[in-house]
């Protein structure tokens, strides 16, 4: 089935786990139609959907969005300007105000979270009515505290999830693809808080966990290439720290960050670290003949979607199941 037909029709029978395996199918073998410039028409549609992000109603957005300047505020103008600064696509289609209203409307709905967490409350008195799905309301006590690993008590800065460099540019994809501020404040919302909170976190423990990980899947895939990196002192913390915070956003052009994304919100955002292995695989004839490979990593070569994405899910045949769970968990 089409992906019009599915996202018009839904899945065959009422069946959602079967559509969403169809789904995730279809966009892997066929891709998400684009134009030139990376535009879909289905996109944004799709991603909600396999993020699990029921519509938000406009007016919690906007009530966000009146609270003005976060605490993060500062931080949030430093990095708009630069999100995206080269690609002219980008720039094209999305301002520096959407960009700090978006950062600004998530950053005071993980402050009011991290106030819901340290006084016991179900929800913040400023996000008590959602409507709609269950799904669209604040996360209780229990699972905050769930997800950081946490309590009240024992809450610190270190713990708390907040805005953390380098969020823009997680927020640019969105913006770039969705029809609204809502949508893409939306997607993004739930992909830092259910995907990676861990990348967020002020201690920013799930991007170390990641950089050690994309050393240990090339050490089992590549060891000839692995032995070359670690011969010049070369782990992954020093050239891919941006890489696994931003997915891999931070390496051009955007249309195919797109690309990679819809692949990676089918199967899982943790498969970057898996992509991050495959982007070296792919130069690794040059990387081996070089005696100094950090001229090579200082910048990534641009990325190719339809060449990383193969090579990805190779991989996660060939590592143990012990490995690909430590994956699938490292960004929680």
């Amino acid at each position: 089935m089409s992906l019009d037909m599915l996202l018009l029709k839904g899945p065959p029978s009422g069946h959602l786990e079967g559509g969403l395996n169809e789904l995730r199918y279809t966009v892997l073998i066929d891709g998400i139609p684009q134009n030139s410039e990376g535009m879909s028409e289905l996109r944004m549609y799709i991603w909600l959907i396999l993020l699990n992000a029921p519509p938000l109603r406009t007016d919690v957005y906007l009530d966000l969005v009146r609270q003005g300047a976060s605490p993060a505020h500062a931080k949030i103008l430093n990095d708009a300007f630069r999100t995206f600064q080269g690609d002219p696509l980008f720039r094209r289609r999305v301002t520096q105000n959407s960009i700090t209203r978006v950062l600004n409307a998530v950053a005071w709905r993980l402050n009011d979270a991290h106030e819901a967490r340290v006084n016991g409350w179900q929800s913040p008195p400023t996000l008590s009515e959602f409507g709609g799905s269950p799904d669209t309301t604040m996360m209780s006590r229990h699972s905050l505290t769930t997800g950081a690993r946490t309590d009240a008590s024992t809450t610190n800065d270190a713990e708390q999830i907040g805005y953390v460099q380098g969020m823009n540019v997680l927020a640019g994809p969105f913006l770039y693809a969705a029809r609204s501020e809502v949508e893409a404040f939306t997607g993004f919302e739930k992909l830092i808080t259910q995907e990676c909170p861990g990348y967020v976190r002020g201690s920013m423990e799930g991007v170390h966990k990641g950089l050690d990980l994309v050393d240990r899947v090339l050490k089992v895939v590549d060891p000839k290439l692995y032995d070359h990196l670690m011969a010049s002192h070369m782990h992954a913390k020093i050239y891919a720290f941006a890489s696994v915070l931003t997915m891999s956003a931070c390496t051009p052009p955007l249309t195919e960050v797109l690309r990679l994304w819809d692949f990676l919100f089918a199967y899982g955002p943790h498969m970057n670290i898996l992509c991050i292995v495959a982007q070296l695989v792919l130069i690794r004839d040059q990387i081996l003949a070089s005696s100094s490979p950090n001229q090579i990593l200082r910048n990534l070569p641009s990325l190719n979607a339809p060449r990383i994405i193969p090579m990805t899910m190779s991989f996660a045949g060939k590592i143990s199941e012990d490995l690909y769970e430590e994956i699938l968990n490292h960004a929680k």
